[in-house]
């Protein structure tokens, strides 16, 4: 099969099995939050710099990948925390989703020992597309080859859209949480105007907590839980990540409304102010025959740029290496 037959046959079919809803699922890490709950941005109290590359179903030569950036940390002077963060989901060679946004979370102390962030974040959502590879239907030979001549053309003008998010974030004691609504305008990506592609709003919420088992060698397991719903599409995940000062390993059970289960397995390696991690999320039951064994791979950095001298109403959490 040639590879412009083989492009446009992955947009039709296996790229909306990859989206979360209406997204690309970044799985359930705490490195690419940032982007889910804007009230997270400062919330380790250090400037943090993050790095993450995805490859969704490995070994398939699909050409699906997405890069990540970010940076966050609390500003005294703003009473709460900031970031920034730009990320790139390329999608077989034909849509390119860029999204930048800035996120700013006001930390308030409301109990003894209960605080609480409330997040807002603004972004622009560009997808753009390069129908060169592509192959109309009409060029489709029965017999498998492709004849080049189309009576249709596809335009490659892209579209740009704005958008806003809000969160909270809420630390007690050991363990904190928080809720956030994105697509708060409801961007739409179509070109013409139909809302075809309009994003609909979607509500995120994640929970975790630390359980020590050694406090001098800092051991301890962190239970999570996640949940996600858009438009009628439901996920959420259940696992736990086992830590010490230098290295961490997370095992995650995930499941959706389109009948799949899925384990998230990964591990993490800090020395000094750098962290290094790795996850691996594969199938285990899938309502989609179409969806293979190896569903994303995901690397990345974390780097501590420099500490932040902390108030005594300010609140800080390290988040789970995942």
């Amino acid at each position: 099969m040639s590879n412009r037959l083989y492009n446009i046959l992955l947009v039709i079919v296996f790229i909306p099995v990859q989206c979360f809803g209406q997204e690309i699922n970044p799985g359930p890490g705490y490195q690419m939050i940032l982007m889910s709950n804007p009230a997270l941005a400062g919330c380790e109290g250090v400037g943090v710099m993050r790095l993450s590359y995805l490859n969704a179903y490995p070994g398939n030569n699909y050409n699906l990948h997405s890069v990540y950036f970010s940076y966050d940390s609390f500003f005294p002077v703003l009473h709460g925390g900031a970031g920034i963060y730009l990320s790139d989901d390329y999608l077989g060679g034909i849509v390119n989703d860029i999204r930048g946004g800035l996120s700013y979370s006001y930390f308030i102390q409301v109990g003894k020992d209960l605080f609480i962030n409330a997040g807002l974040s603004a972004s622009v959502f560009h997808r753009g597309f390069n129908f060169s590879g592509a192959v109309l239907p009409d060029q489709i030979d029965p017999l498998g080859g492709v004849s080049y001549t189309s009576s249709e053309t596809l335009s490659n003008t892209g579209t740009t859209v704005f958008d806003l998010g809000s969160g909270f974030l809420f630390i007690a004691g050991k363990v904190f949480g928080g809720f956030s609504i994105n697509h708060l305008t409801e961007p739409d990506l179509s070109s013409d105007g139909t809302s075809d592609e309009k994003i609909n709003r979607k509500l995120f919420i994640h929970l975790a907590g630390d359980i020590d088992l050694n406090e001098t060698r800092n051991l301890k397991i962190r239970p999570l839980g996640f949940f996600g719903a858009q438009k009628g599409f439901i996920s959420g995940g259940l696992g736990t990540v086992f830590e010490s000062n230098y290295m961490s390993v997370n095992a995650i059970l995930l499941g959706n409304s389109g009948k799949n289960v899925d384990i998230q397995t990964g591990f993490s390696i800090k020395a000094g102010k750098l962290s290094i991690y790795y996850n691996y999320i594969f199938s285990i039951a899938s309502g989609n025959n179409l969806v293979p064994l190896s569903l994303l791979h995901q690397a990345g950095l974390a780097f501590s740029l420099n500490s932040v001298d902390k108030r005594k109403t300010i609140k800080t959490i390290n988040l789970p290496n995942l």
